[in-house]
């Protein structure tokens, strides 16, 4: 479907202006059909032989809306003529006096490939995907990976953004931003299924990387985790296709430290709702099991979440304070190419 707003904002007596209006659709063989808003305005829908549907809203206050809603094989030269029409007449029935008019682009809906995904602070943002291009459901969660003209195949779970292969501001950051000395270290990735973090890092030489890992993305996000997951155990490198809380627990249980960790399993919960305190505490527990084996003078890094959720953001600082040990820590925000907004990790 496509579906195009027009708004503008209309004197309080708007009972002229919906008389002028009403010749436009008369014009498209719409039919018309009120609806009683007990006093609050006016409320029509028309619809026309074509399929088309649409409904205009005057609210008492003067805010006009139109939303039109057409086949996608509708001719759009049509459409932007019908919109262009009543712009016109409403600047002619009013003598000018609209404060502004603004119309929306066109929104695509049920459409085979889905555009449109939100931000983690609740913006919708369309995509330039035109494949999806591998879908599973796993034990755990939905994984899709789709393809964008701008950003490469981009991998999405439970309706997430993760990662694009555009993304490597977002690996080089929770590597530390060049800042680290990875060779002859021992590492532990905790998660990053999508092999970003292993193909970056196996590129500094280090003595040995351990990877937690979900399994799918060797096949479709080759920009982005290049051969490495083609075998699971290379020359410095292991990845194990396990829970990672169990062998986390097995790695304290043994003494094993590292000298670095990277959780990328999950994200800062996008608030401190209730029904968010069980994703707080899988973070809490990741975190004192972590603590457990990082080695004196080692680093732990681990993502955000959008900036604009900074009472998240804040909690989480609050969390660090209440762990088994204590910690110090700094955070730097980076432009994630395919999130649309800045990321800050840790």
């Amino acid at each position: 479907m496509l579906s195009i707003c027009l708004s503008s904002l209309l004197p309080a007596d708007h009972a002229a202006a919906v008389r002028g209006l009403q010749s436009i659709f008369q014009e498209q063989e719409m039919t018309e059909t009120v609806h009683d808003t007990e006093g609050h305005g006016y409320l029509a829908t028309f619809v026309g032989k074509n399929g088309r549907f649409a409904v205009l809203r005057v609210h008492s206050h003067g805010l006009v809306t139109f939303d039109l809603q057409c086949s996608e094989g509708d001719d759009l030269a049509q459409v932007d003529n019908l919109l262009n029409a009543l712009e016109k007449k409403l600047k002619t029935v009013l003598h000018g006096d609209i404060q502004r008019v603004k119309r929306l682009p066109v929104l695509r809906r049920g459409a085979e490939v889905d555009r449109y995904w939100p931000t983690a602070d609740g913006r919708l943002v369309e995509y330039d995907i035109d494949e999806v291009v591998y879908e599973k459901d796993s034990p755990y969660q939905n994984i899709k990976i789709m393809h964008s003209r701008q950003f490469g195949n981009i991998l999405i779970l439970n309706g997430d953004v993760n990662l694009a292969e555009s993304d490597l501001p977002y690996t080089h950051a929770i590597m530390g931003s060049g800042r680290e000395r990875y060779a002859g270290k021992e590492v532990l990735i905790l998660g990053g299924g999508d092999g970003g973090i292993l193909c970056e890092v196996v590129k500094l030489k280090p003595k040995m990387i351990t990877m937690l890992v979900i399994d799918g993305c060797r096949k479709h996000m080759r920009k982005t985790c290049g051969n490495v997951l083609d075998n699971l155990k290379g020359d410095c490198y292991e990845v194990l296709v396990q829970d990672c809380i169990p062998v986390l627990k097995k790695f304290g249980d043994e003494g094993r430290t590292f000298d670095y960790v990277i959780n990328d399993l999950t994200a800062v919960p996008i608030s401190t709702a209730p029904e968010e305190e069980s994703t707080w505490e899988f973070l809490r527990h990741i975190l004192d099991l972590s603590i457990k084996v990082l080695r004196p003078n080692g680093k732990y890094f681990t993502q955000g979440n959008c900036v604009n959720l900074t009472e998240a953001l804040n909690e989480y600082e609050k969390l660090l304070g209440r762990l088994s040990c204590k910690v110090d820590f700094s955070k730097e925000v980076v432009c994630v190419p395919s999130y649309m907004e800045l990321y800050p990790l840790k």
